[in-house]
């Protein structure tokens, strides 16, 4: 089995060091691979702009838009609470969807908020913030019960959950192969030492051309949003991919990037 497992200062560092291992084997795909980002809330914006070109040329979202839907950024500067920023984007909501063809069958963070619950939505960021709220008021908080598990929401104790759960797919509903959504689950783990809150991302399958950038930079965000909301610091984020690829009809465009950020190789 080909895998890889790489260890990088920030996204796009990790990004490149992630797609030359996928160049360096033969038919560029890997399983269960291993990108850890120390801080992923900051990239280099030169490689994100070469980037953003290719993906132009080959009629794909700009990493932005990709980041968008697992986290968006902008509105939540803009928001005065958690409350209002997911009033706010539920009522955008409808709009996102016909604004992007990608979208159709819903967003991320549109399931992270408002996930199709037996009666109504449930928002799981929600109850993952005000969770880790309680747990660091105790004098020893739990470091792992934040898991993200293949169940409904709402089988959980609704007014103080012990597992907060942040499932992505919806059973029944999501049945394409090949289509949304490919993040599999989100897990926050505490680290009370240092208040540090970690983030480890599952996805069924990666595009690393297309989406991998994207991602990393969505989560980053989601990551330091549900850290400062609960009055820690964000700390590393870790995404593993069942099955990670290089995109194909983008590797002739890729490589000049690659190439001309060697220097990130280095350990």
């Amino acid at each position: 089995m080909q895998t890889f497992t790489v260890q990088a200062p920030d996204v796009s560092t990790a990004w490149v060091r992630a797609c030359r291992s996928l160049l360096d084997i033969r038919n560029h795909r890997a399983f269960h691979t291993v990108v850890r980002i120390l801080d992923p809330q900051h990239d280099d914006p030169a490689v994100r702009a070469e980037l953003d070109r290719i993906l132009a040329a080959k009629g794909l979202q700009p990493v932005r838009t990709v980041a968008n839907t697992i986290f968006p950024a902008a509105l939540a500067a803009n928001s005065a609470s958690h409350g209002d920023l997911v009033n706010r984007y539920k009522n955008l909501y409808p709009a996102l969807k016909r604004m992007h063809k990608n979208n159709d069958l819903g967003t991320y963070f549109h399931r992270l908020i408002d996930y199709p619950g037996a009666a109504h939505g449930v928002d799981q960021i929600g109850k993952v913030i005000r969770q880790l709220r309680l747990q660091t008021e105790k004098a020893n908080p739990k470091s792992a019960c934040y898991e993200a598990n293949f169940v409904d929401p709402w089988t959980d104790d609704d007014g103080e959950p012990w597992t907060t759960s942040t499932p992505i797919r919806v059973p029944g509903k999501d049945n394409g192969i090949m289509r949304f959504p490919c993040l599999s689950h989100c897990s926050f783990q505490l680290d009370n030492r240092t208040r540090q809150l970690h983030l480890a991302a599952l996805y069924r399958s990666h595009y690393m051309v297309e989406k991998a950038y994207g991602n990393y930079l969505g989560l980053g965000a989601l990551l330091a949003y549900v850290a400062h909301q609960s009055d820690l610091e964000p700390g590393t984020l870790t995404v593993t991919a069942g099955y990670a690829q290089l995109d194909g009809s983008a590797i002739k465009l890729l490589v000049p990037l690659l190439s001309q950020t060697a220097p990130m190789l280095a350990a």
